[in-house]
């Protein structure tokens, strides 16, 4: 897939890991001048000095405090003068449990994760967006990353759909506040696929690793895991010019979970 990115500041958080990562290597390729964000400094100085023929700024930090929020914003604009795209990736995910044996703390980490840290970008970048729609007609897109339990129930995971149905909602309703304001809002809904964090599920499993995936894609119609680079090819055509007309969108990437 081609899509092409030049000169477009694409800002993407949770960039050191799994899809963020992932994103920030097809991005750059696409010519993108990047503002990367996670809490792993290390991580993230790695992934930009792997970077070789891309503008990139980066600032490490937890977006689940609005001060990080404020600081990637605040130093893409100062470095590239505008956000074109912003990809809130940013995420965790618990291990497998039933709702009744959920600790208090870990619903409560996942809700600032996934939607605290969603709201404190969006709001930062949707204010950056207009402003510039109001001077030169050029606003921006903001992308979401939710999950397919986001869309629909995911047993065993009922803190983590929580928060991705709240994206989901936070996307939607959004997405109709800003359409006139030069600002297009979705959500791109992705099931298991290849990454850190899925690999993190599997281990937690009482299951040797093979048998652990296998169950875990068993209710996927097309039985296997997505790659990240499947994801991504959807975030590269979601957020760019080409795609002009959709907003307020959950758009199910799930190899056919959803539509049963």
């Amino acid at each position: 897939m081609s899509t092409d990115y030049a000169g477009k500041v694409v800002l993407i958080t949770g960039a050191a890991g799994g899809f963020g990562r992932e994103a920030a290597q097809r991005f750059a390729e696409a010519g993108a001048r990047l503002v990367l964000t996670d809490r792993d400094a290390g991580a993230l100085a790695a992934l930009a000095g792997n970077l070789a023929d891309g503008a990139v700024v980066t600032q490490a930090g937890d977006i689940t405090d609005e001060a990080t929020a404020e600081a990637v914003i605040a130093a893409g604009v100062a470095a590239f003068g505008r956000i074109d795209v912003a990809i809130n990736n940013a995420g965790i995910a618990p291990d497998l449990m039933r709702l009744s044996e959920t600790p208090a703390e870990v619903m409560e980490q996942v809700m600032q994760v996934n939607v605290l840290g969603t709201f404190h970008c969006m709001c930062r970048e949707i204010a950056v967006m207009q402003e510039q729609f109001a001077q030169d007609g050029r606003g921006g897109v903001i992308l979401n990353i939710a999950s397919v339990a986001g869309l629909v129930g995911a047993p065993l995971l009922a803190a983590y759909a929580a928060s991705k149905h709240a994206v989901v909602g936070l996307t939607r309703s959004v997405a109709i506040e800003t359409a006139n304001r030069g600002v297009r809002i979705n959500a791109l809904c992705p099931s298991f696929a290849a990454t850190p964090m899925v690999d993190a599920m599997v281990e937690s499993m009482q299951h040797e690793p093979d048998e652990a995936l296998a169950r875990l894609v068993s209710s996927v119609p097309m039985g296997r895991a997505a790659t990240a680079k499947e994801v991504v090819d959807a975030m590269l055509w979601i957020c760019s010019d080409a795609n002009s007309f959709m907003t307020g969108n959950a758009v199910a990437l799930d190899g056919g979970l959803s539509a049963g």
